[in-house]
């Protein structure tokens, strides 16, 4: 916590001074103060030692002396563009919940390192285009040069000429410097493209584009304090990768990218065990008691739907294979699920204001606002998009905060029996029938295993459904790798209908836990 307010602070301060450089238009700074700024941004230090060869413009070597003992912590409160990215991010949070739930993201390798060898090619054979118009500081100096000193002026102006009415000088009217239109094309591209991935994906061109941060990235791998996570405390629940702007945490595998980590305290804050801390970092992991059966298949699982190739030589009973064919046979879908404690559709459409609280509050994004799923009378009403999430076998969240009485509490051991719908297998879309791949990640996703594997051809074997015992949380759709249509999806109850208790129900299964 003292940390993250610490970082804030710190943020909140370069940017003030920072801007101030640009929109001082009284010119009111002394010369020393424009020094100390601008001796702490990498791209203008580093050209100027390049081409002066001057002592005094070593602040890069300060950048990277920093960035060797504490991570990319100039990104995080140095950079003025990556304060304003975080700004940009924190406004799409306002404006739609669902901008800031980051969530973990493969990086983009290729693309980063392409970037940055580009960039120093072109840069040291003469041409400094390129690094201009991706260095973070020049970004921020145009928007701030081009768009907000001339706001600025105007609400000078105008208040000079209100005073002005009073007899009163102390402002004086500025005109305002005019450009060529042609000047503000690239900007403008440049300006929008970073607050759409800022906005949707926080920040993304720090950790793709920005040459920058790219070769900070590189050195904060060997960082001597980072972000690590205590495996005896960790319980999986996801929240440090669902906060984490950088999209850097694998919390499943217990993994952090240092290169893309900015080190900016949301995951230690927002960790309710305390199990991620900032640190010094170990460079000899414990050995810990795994079953490495799980873990196998987690990270087979993790890797397919991540988009990264299977690793060959773990030893896997199951593997999550990549469909080679489209599914063709689409869901014959009667109803949509309805969340549990909602009894059914025609009790749940009477009650619910559609005010989304439940959408929002879903730790798995599975409930979603309907548009034609319940007729005209139900639109914005939520059902469950088992395409886009799983119902956790242990959460009650939606049930708890449901301020409608449209969903009704149930104990967790009563929702574990609620059945809302039931799960329903399409052979003619399973990749065991049409390509003749082993696969089983529904029958091993299912926590009731109301779907298990049955001999199928050979040493394949295929799913099988056991309807009494399904509850229709649909763990098993969601674990389904084939597109667009699923070979197994839950049907949802209209009325919704009680479960058999199982006998071998996984009961250490939880949200937290779901491999994908």
């Amino acid at each position: 916590m003292r940390l993250r307010k610490l970082r804030i602070f710190l943020a909140v301060l370069f940017l003030v001074l920072t801007g101030l450089l640009f929109i001082d238009f009284r010119q009111l700074l002394p010369e020393s103060f424009f020094n100390l700024i601008l001796w702490l941004q990498f791209v203008p230090s580093a050209v100027k030692f390049i081409n002066a060869g001057e002592a005094a413009a070593l602040g890069f070597i300060a950048v990277l002396l920093l960035t060797f003992i504490s991570g990319r912590t100039y990104c995080s409160f140095i950079c003025p563009l990556g304060i304003s990215q975080d700004i940009m991010s924190r406004a799409g949070g306002k404006i739609k919940r669902r901008f800031r739930r980051y969530g973990y993201k493969i990086p983009q390798t290729i693309i980063r390192y392409s970037i940055l060898a580009l960039t120093l090619i072109i840069t040291l054979t003469g041409g400094l285009f390129l690094l201009n118009q991706l260095d973070p500081y020049s970004i921020f100096g145009r928007f701030m040069t081009l768009f907000a000193k001339p706001v600025v002026v105007l609400i000078n102006n105008f208040f000079a000429m209100v005073l002005h009415k009073f007899d009163t000088y102390a402002l004086v009217n500025i005109s305002i410097t005019s450009f060529s239109p042609v000047v503000y094309i690239l900007p403008v591209i440049i300006l929008l493209l970073i607050i759409v991935l800022s906005v949707k994906n926080g920040r993304l061109y720090c950790n793709t584009v920005c040459p920058v941060g790219t070769l900070l990235g590189i050195l904060s791998k060997i960082s001597v304090f980072r972000i690590s996570f205590d495996d005896h405390k960790c319980t999986k629940c996801g929240r440090c990768a669902v906060a984490c702007k950088s999209s850097c945490i694998d919390f499943l595998n217990g993994e952090i990218d240092h290169s893309r980590c900015v080190v900016c305290f949301n995951c230690t804050d927002i960790c309710p065990e305390k199990a991620i801390n900032y640190q010094a970092a170990r460079f000899k992991r414990m050995v810990a008691d795994v079953d490495t059966g799980k873990r196998a298949f987690i990270a087979g699982s993790a890797a397919f739907i991540l988009g990264l190739p299977l690793d060959q030589d773990q030893n896997k009973s199951i593997k999550v294979p990549v469909p080679l064919k489209a599914s063709t046979v689409k869901e014959p879908r009667k109803f949509y699920v309805t969340p549990p404690g909602s009894a059914g559709i025609k009790n749940f459409s009477s009650r619910c204001t559609a005010c989304s609280l439940c959408v929002s509050a879903c730790p798995n994004n599975v409930l979603v606002p309907s548009f034609r799923q319940f007729g005209i009378t139900g639109i914005m009403q939520p059902y469950m998009d088992y395409h886009k999430g799983f119902c956790a076998y242990e959460c009650v969240r939606c049930l708890e905060i449901c301020p409608a009485g449209a969903l009704m509490p149930l104990t967790p051991d009563a929702k574990k029996l609620t059945q809302i719908g039931k799960a329903v297998f399409i052979k003619q879309n399973c990749i065991v029938e049409t390509e003749g791949t082993a696969c089983g990640a529904c029958a091993e996703s299912c926590p009731t295993k109301a779907v298990h594997m049955i001999p199928f051809r050979g040493n394949l074997t295929i799913p099988e459904t056991t309807d009494d015992i399904c509850i229709g949380c649909g763990h098993c759709e969601f674990a389904c790798p084939v597109t667009p249509y699923k070979a197994i999806f839950v049907d949802g109850n209209p009325v919704h209908m009680a479960a058999k208790k199982p006998e071998n129900v996984r009961t250490q299964l939880k949200h937290e836990d779901f491999p994908f």
